[in-house]
């Protein structure tokens, strides 16, 4: 048996000529060239803050966990890519293709992905609070349990994407195609869903409480057990849609509304039929 000294080196190893290394700790992976990103196919763990990257276009790329804070990627062309646990927080991925991507609990506040192409993306559990995703293709990307307040989502098609359980207060969703998209349980307080087109859209449980909904298009739409407290339906379309146990519904909030005989509604609400 041999003793440890508190400089780590034994006296085994003082016997021997040799000192016992302390274990270091990993960190961030210096940045590499964008040659070497290229040739590796991305950059795993990676620093890559502030770089400028537009010239990547590859499929199937690995930035998991690595650092791409305030990131010029503005163009790149990386579908079917893996930025899991990756922090993006302020990066330009205007006009980017990222369709297939997993963006699974990344790091996002404030990133641009303006007119981006995320079809099929998955940012589940992402933090995406104040991102821009205006006139962004988004069908049937999911953001599932995703942070997204005070994110702006004008003009973006997203339709079959899966919001289910996402925090999405003061949203702007204004002219965004919703067909089919899954809200559930979703909480979209305050958020903006004007002129939005939401047939077949599912909103059941969803806190909608304060929502504008001027112009809406929510025909066949699923609203069963959603809370309407507060809520602006002025000249919302409604034909097949399903209100049944909606909460806070206010008639006098209710204005110019319409639906069919196929509309189920709460008790004591009237809609004018659609033309």
């Amino acid at each position: 048996m041999y003793s440890i000294f508190n400089n780590g080196t034994s006296a085994l190893a003082l016997g021997l000529g040799l000192t016992l290394l302390p274990l270091l700790v990993a960190g961030p992976v210096a940045a590499q060239s964008a040659d070497e990103i290229i040739q590796q196919k991305g950059c795993e763990g990676c620093d890559l803050r502030l770089r400028e990257l537009r010239m990547l276009n590859f499929e199937g790329a690995n930035f998991n966990k690595s650092i791409l804070r305030e990131t010029d990627m503005k163009t790149v062309q990386l579908p079917g890519s893996s930025f899991i646990d990756a922090d993006l927080r302020r990066a330009e991925l205007e006009r980017t293709n990222f369709e297939g991507s997993d963006f699974s609990n990344a790091s996002m506040r404030a990133v641009d992905l303006e007119k981006a192409t995320l079809s099929g993306a998955v940012f589940k559990g992402a933090d995406l609070r104040d991102a821009d995703f205006n006139e962004t293709t988004l069908k049937g990307t999911d953001f599932s349990q995703t942070d997204m307040r005070n994110a702006s989502l004008i003009r973006s098609d997203a339709s079959g994407a899966n919001f289910h359980q996402a925090k999405m207060d003061q949203v702007d969703l204004e002219r965004t195609n919703l067909s089919g998209a899954d809200f559930s349980q979703a909480r979209l307080k305050h958020s903006d869903l004007d002129r939005v087109v939401a047939r077949g859209t599912n909103f059941e449980g969803a806190d909608l409480t304060g929502v504008r909904l001027s112009s809406a298009d929510l025909s066949n739409a699923n609203l069963k057990g959603a809370d309407l407290t507060g809520a602006l339906l002025r000249h919302t379309h409604l034909p097949g849609a399903d209100l049944s146990g909606v909460s806070g519904l206010s008639a006098d909030r209710i204005v110019g509304a319409c639906g069919d005989e196929k509309t189920l509604l709460p008790y004591g609400i009237t809609l004018e039929p659609c033309s």
